[in-house]
């Protein structure tokens, strides 16, 4: 039985090949796209599951502030993780982190910045990394030791052993013992680094930090014991902070698991807002509405062509089929053209996974030797194969085999109706795609264009060294003397980062439950100009000796200290006194996306975190660059040259999003494609069923446009109701997606218009197309049987 109905579906497959090949295109297309994207969605939902102890790891970290001002930060104190790992049962082990540090290496003549982490010894037991060479235990015994990633082991020995091998860290007169080489971490981790290196825990200045509990500037990561309480963690948490830090009463701390890293790294005053989880919820649901459309072209074409199949369904019944065998015989026609279009898919999915990969900065693979491949795959052919076959088999098994072969047959109503519902689903979904993806771009290009605060053209930016900071004036003064550089100032962080955080100062009229978080920066007398931040009051530093007590405030934080006169205003934390001398343009140094924090900007003429170039007007930085190079090879011969772009670095601030973006404008383009294939379809089959109509028409003295106003119009009818159905659905969604920014656009009504009058233009072509060909079609043709 299911050989007869294997080898009568593949005869009508090949009987029909106009039909077989524009199904199978559009069912390829779709279970391609598909594939894509449940490979990046697996790879999200997966995200750092390769540690052994994933459901029990967390981080530690800190809601500061009060309501409608909270902000939450990672950054904890280092003697944290130690007390918590002592003094609450409930936590195995903690360890400290830096955040990541570029670290310059020497091994021979080789010079190379690599990007790591310096954490406590029991970093390699609370994560699980693969050791190639050493192991988790005698890789961490000397706190000078350094583990290396096959990568970086690479780049710096080459096919020499590593281990035991010494690298000196440059600019810390000290070498590092290579004692342990592990694997490259995984795409899909939260960790991205070069090496590992060991906090020092016997040397006087990390011991004197130990005793340190107010700068907070690293990170702690905890691992419970099975079956903890985490509410009884967090609550023993804030009490070991409150005991040694009683004056911290702007902070509230909690654990958050390792399983919402990724998927659920938003926050919103203080709330988990979501995050990474929002996009795979979206493209989850794209990757099921692609193949629904190209299950509905199949469905659609089927189902018009039915009078071709009529016949066959009329002997079938005569000869004694029931109606579950006509069924099971539809269903296997379509089962065997979704595999043909799951193998095609794969083979396309396999040529192009490298440059997908590109787009979306991933290491995504198919693996055909793990068995849920085979079995995730057998699901998709057979969900794809009943869902395509189930309505023409339902509608076609029903038909009256006395009616269909004394050659009455009609489809009436209700055979139109459901094709006409199909279509308009189609370009609903056609609608909202178009729509969502200029309104998705527009928003992206509103915050580019929005007001930062300060100007990044031909803004640079280079890493500070103590050589530097030795040889500042020289630099400066060559820099400035070549005429390509207008402008130098050194600060303690980058214009595109915040790096330190404090609490609010105090001031006369402060009151009493005001607790903000403030950000800092500290900067030379030529810092806002470099920058070309606008002052909106007062002056900016000049220079002198006085402005070690003074402070420039943002406009963010003159409206949150409800300052109507800051000018002269004197402020101060603790001992020290600050009187405002000016007020600046609010800077987005952070994300884009949030409203700029309150910040106070210092003067300090010594401070070189962050050297800043601007070049001179009209000077192009290849033009610059070679001669900058040679400056700070001079005078910082004992680190590579390495700079970075003011604009590049602020655009990074947008990678998300564009992605997000890319990929939504190829999916929604191949959806809209799938959706014009099986129009095109669709209108040929009408076309072809309405041939000898259309040769009565012409007889009678129709021209050809209209012929082709007649074809068209019951498809331009669905149009315009798609417009009216998509257009209220797309601003609702929309609208929602956009309130989650500070910042967004309004919804403009032009984006419906054009998106739908693209739309009807589209389907009026493809229409046309296929009219246009039985319009000219000489009528004799189509009467001569008659």
């Amino acid at each position: 039985m299911i050989k007869s109905y294997l080898k009568t579906a593949w005869r009508n497959l090949i009987r029909s090949k106009g039909f077989a090949f524009t199904n199978l295109l559009g069912l390829t297309i779709g279970l391609t796209c598909t594939m894509f994207i449940l490979l990046w969605v697996r790879d999200e939902l997966n995200y750092d599951q390769f540690h052994k102890n994933y459901d029990r790891i967390h981080v530690v970290i800190a809601n500061r502030g009060t309501p409608g001002n909270i902000f939450t930060d990672y950054n904890m104190v280092l003697p944290l993780a130690g007390e918590v790992e002592a003094k609450i049962p409930q936590v195995k082990r903690a360890c400290v982190a830096t955040q990541g540090d570029d670290v310059t290496f020497r091994y021979g003549d080789i010079l190379l910045k690599k990007n790591g982490l310096t954490t406590s010894a029991n970093f390699f037991q609370l994560f699980s990394w693969k050791f190639i060479k050493g192991d988790a235990v005698s890789a961490v015994a000397d706190p000078l030791s350094i583990i290396l990633t096959k990568s970086a082991a690479k780049a710096i020995f080459g096919n020499k052993d590593p281990m035991d091998q010494a690298l000196t860290v440059v600019g810390e007169n000290r070498n590092l013992k290579v004692t342990g080489i592990i694997e490259d971490p995984p795409g899909n981790s939260s960790f991205q680094f070069d090496f590992i290196r060991l906090f020092n825990f016997s040397d006087p200045e990390t011991r004197k930090m130990l005793d340190e509990w107010v700068n907070s500037s690293w990170r702690v990561y905890v691992e419970t014991v099975p079956g903890a309480d985490i509410d009884q963690v967090t609550a023993a948490i804030n009490a070991i902070k409150r005991q040694h830090d009683p004056g911290d009463k702007t902070s509230t701390y909690f654990t958050f698991p390792m399983s919402k890293w990724r998927l659920y790294s938003d926050f919103k005053d203080g709330k988990n807002v979501g995050g990474m989880i929002e996009y795979v919820r979206l493209f989850t649901v794209i990757a099921v509405v692609i193949l629904l459309i190209a299950c509905i072209n199949f469905m659609n074409l089927s189902t018009s062509r039915s009078e071709k199949r009529s016949k066959e369904v009329g002997i079938r019944k005569t000869l004694g089929s029931g109606r579950i065998q006509l069924a099971l015989q539809f269903i296997c026609e379509s089962t065997i053209l979704v595999l043909l279009a799951f193998l095609l898919s794969l083979a396309v999915v396999f040529l192009l996974l490298t440059p997908f990969n590109t787009l979306v900065n991933k290491q995504l693979s198919l693996e055909p030797g793990q068995p849920y491949f085979w079995l995730g795959s057998l699901a998709i052919i057979l969900f794809t194969g009943i869902v395509v076959g189930s309505y023409p088999a339902l509608y076609l098994s029903a038909f009256n085999p006395v009616r269909v072969l004394k050659g009455i047959f009609s489809g009436g109503k209700s055979g139109i109706l459901p094709r006409h519902f199909l279509v308009v689903g189609q370009f609903v979904v056609s609608i909202l795609l178009i729509s969502a993806t200029i309104i998705v771009y527009q928003q992206i290009q509103y915050l580019k264009n929005r007001n930062i605060g300060y100007s990044t053209d031909n803004l640079i930016m280079v890493d500070g060294t103590n050589d530097i900071k030795t040889n500042f004036s020289a630099i400066k003064q060559e820099l400035l003397s070549s005429r390509l550089v207008q402008a130098v100032a050194r600060s303690n962080s980058p214009i595109t980062q915040i790096w330190w955080r404090m609490g609010a100062p105090h001031w006369e009229g402060r009151p009493e439950d005001f607790a903000v978080v403030f950000s800092g920066i500290r900067g030379d007398k030529d810092f806002i100009q470099t920058m070309g931040i606008k002052i909106l009051q007062g002056k900016s530093f000049s220079g002198m000796p006085v402005d070690s007590t003074n402070v420039l405030l943002n406009r963010s934080a003159v409206e949150l200290m409800g300052l109507k006169n800051p000018i002269g205003t004197v402020i101060s934390f603790g001992d020290e006194k600050y009187h405002v001398i000016g007020v600046t343009e609010n800077v987005v140094m952070e994300s884009p996306y949030r409203p700029v924090e309150p910040m106070l900007t210092f003067y300090s003429q010594h401070t070189t975190g962050i050297l800043s170039l601007r070049l001179a007007e009209g000077v192009l930085p290849q033009q610059a660059l070679p001669f900058i190079e040679s400056v700070f090879k001079k005078y910082n011969p004992a680190y590579p040259f390495d700079y970075r772009f003011a604009d590049v670095e602020f655009g990074r601030k947008f990678l998300t999003e564009e992605l997000i973006s890319k990929i939504t404008n190829i999916f929604s383009a191949l959806a809209i494609f799938i959706c014009c294939l099986g129009l095109a379809g669709l209108a040929s089959f009408t076309v072809e069923k309405r041939f000898r109509e259309i040769g009565i028409r012409k007889v009678l003295g129709a021209t050809v446009s209209q012929v082709i106003f007649l074809i068209s119009r019951q498809f331009l009818k669905l149009v315009l109701i798609s417009f009216v159905i998509a257009v209220p659905l797309t601003w609702w969604s929309m609208h929602n997606w956009l309130e989650n920014y500070a910042y967004h656009i309004r919804i403009s009504v032009w984006v419906f218009f054009a998106v739908g009058l693209l739309i009807l233009l589209l389907a009026l072509v493809i229409v046309s197309v296929n009219t246009v060909r039985a319009a000219l079609a000489n009528p004799v043709k189509s009467l001569r049987s008659e």
